[in-house]
């Protein structure tokens, strides 16, 4: 972790010293400051992950937003790479937890152990405890398993024997699943996705970058290629200044009548929480921070009403009628119409 990165508090955890690039990117306490960092480290996942730019902008509002990705789709398309690539272009503590049915809360979070020496418990940290955590396959690991992120996700500590131990901040989980194949796995319960800032897939690339990559690719790991960009601490000034993103009263209403929509929908059986809401407007000041303003126009709000919303809602047994749609299908119909009926702010006031 860099030299400026905010250090876990808990007891037993372990500090690595590297390298930082502080002095590179400077302090980043203006506009510019922030755009020419962001795209310094979009520049760096990129040298990765080929043809994805919607994908990569995702990863990087979550971490900037303090929120968590989920990143859904089929093998082989580049889940993990996107997340080792934003991890390697943040010169702070990385850890990869590879979940499978064996893995215990344990593993995770981290035990006590009694030392006979000092003749008392001392506690061990998990692979929790680091700045960015990868959870490869994250639905193949048991529920207890699963339910012991949710402490951590939500409020950045971990209980262990009555005893709380915070985490290192920045914190960012990015998790990815299979959502094809359901043999061994286990569905992540509502409480799990809703911890989730945003869902997004990746996609098959297109046949260019799909052609480029055979050439890249055959004889070199591009992974290996990408040094650190910025530090975990300037990862805390980016977030500091998205924070400061302007709101206008009538951009927080129509997040909220959005949210509404959802719960009142004759096709959803569970609608929106306020914990989506409240990350459905952090995720905007992020998004509109990346497009050089200070302010969130209704467009930002919209565009990611699918990511930070979708997932978390659940259609009725007879939602889509005649027409037939799948689960997911129906949610974005859904999202859609609500998107199309609910008043747009022409004007916000102060």
């Amino acid at each position: 972790m860099g030299e400026d990165a905010r250090a876990p508090r808990a007891r037993g955890v372990p500090v690595t010293e590297t390298a930082g690039t502080a002095d590179a990117a400077g302090r980043i306490d203006t506009a510019e400051g922030f755009a020419r960092t962001t795209r310094a480290i979009i520049g760096s996942v990129e040298r990765v992950i080929d043809g994805k730019p919607a994908a990569v902008r995702s990863a990087l509002v979550c971490l900037l937003a303090e929120g968590h990705l989920l990143i859904e789709d089929v093998p082989g398309v580049g889940k993990t790479m996107l997340a080792r690539a934003l991890a390697a272009s943040v010169d702070a503590s990385v850890r990869r937890i590879q979940f499978t049915p064996d893995l215990l809360p344990g593993d995770v979070t981290g035990v006590s152990v009694f030392n006979p020496v000092a003749r008392e418990f001392e506690f061990k940290a998990g692979a929790i405890f680091a700045n960015i955590v990868i959870a490869d396959e994250i639905n193949r690991s048991s529920p207890k398993t699963q339910s012991a992120l949710l402490e951590a996700m939500e409020e950045h500590q971990v209980t262990v024997d009555g005893l709380t131990h915070e985490l290192a901040e920045p914190f960012l989980v990015v998790a990815t699943q299979n959502p094809l194949e359901m043999e061994g796995t286990y569905a992540l319960p509502e409480a799990q996705r809703d911890r989730f800032m945003m869902r997004i897939s990746m996609g098959y690339p297109d046949p260019a970058s799909e052609a480029l990559m055979l050439r890249q690719r055959e004889t070199v790991n591009p992974l290996r290629g990408i040094a650190p960009v910025v530090t975990a601490a300037q990862v805390e000034q980016l977030i500091a200044w998205a924070r400061h993103v302007h709101v206008a009263p009538a951009i927080e209403e129509y997040a909220v009548a959005l949210a509404s929509a959802t719960r009142t929908h004759p096709d959803l059986r569970l609608g929106a929480s306020p914990r989506a809401t409240l990350q459905l407007v952090r995720a905007a000041k992020v998004w509109a921070a990346l497009d050089g303003r200070g302010f969130v126009i209704p467009d930002d709000v919209t565009a990611l009403l699918a990511p930070v919303f979708a997932h978390r809602l659940i259609p009725t047994r007879t939602a889509g009628g005649s027409r037939s749609r799948s689960g997911p299908d129906t949610v974005d119909h859904v999202l859609a119409a609500i998107a199309g009926s609910v008043r747009v702010p022409l004007a916000t006031r102060a």
